[in-house]
């Protein structure tokens, strides 16, 4: 005969409860193995069927337990320690993924847009429009290398050089700006 009752009180650490007589009278002992083993956890305050039965000390418990609620046996669960939790959605890390490259593409077309401003063709003047004249900075075969004196020069440009870029040169005797007027640079058109 199947009888009624609440669970009072359950030690999920040591398998046992206890169930209170929806008739009345002293609580009953509930072991684990009188719990059929389907993957629910006895909840305190739960409604319970059971039948009574003798345990291994030949005092009376219940025995052959069912849940009321859902009209199932009461299962029981212990979770293991090295149980796997569930895994996560990769859709977040999708989402993340995606808004760094979309980023990282704008980024990078931002940085092309202002590459390209610099990097661009000069755009020829209309006529009659004026525009600096900027010498270029071609390579010289020239180098201060210690020399101070007319007598170690070979040619004009390479005395105005020095007289230019070196630092302590003796070529401009009248301080004109001209090198060396007696040796290389004699005419106002020596190269």
């Amino acid at each position: 005969m199947r009888h009624s009752g609440i669970l009072r009180s359950w030690h999920e650490d040591r398998g046992f409860g206890f169930i209170a007589p929806t008739q009345g009278g002293r609580e009953l002992f509930v072991h684990i193995s009188a719990l059929p083993r389907d993957g629910t956890q006895p909840t305190v305050g739960e409604t319970l069927s059971y039948e009574l039965g003798r345990g291994p000390d030949g005092k009376i418990q219940a025995v052959k337990v069912l849940r009321q609620a859902v009209g199932t046996p009461m299962r029981r669960t212990q979770v293991a320690p090295t149980q796997r939790k569930p895994r996560a959605s990769r859709t977040p890390k999708l989402i993340m993924a995606v808004l760094i490259l979309a980023l990282g593409g704008y980024g990078y077309a931002k940085y092309e847009q202002r590459l390209s401003k610099y990097t661009q063709d000069p755009q020829p003047l209309a006529t009659g429009e004026w525009a600096p004249t900027v010498p270029s900075a071609a390579p010289s075969r020239f180098s201060c290398d210690g020399r101070k004196h007319c007598s170690q020069m070979s040619s004009c440009a390479e005395a105005t050089f020095f007289l230019k870029n070196c630092p302590d040169t003796m070529m401009d005797g009248d301080g004109d700006g001209v090198p060396c007027e007696q040796q290389w640079c004699t005419s106002p058109f020596a190269k």
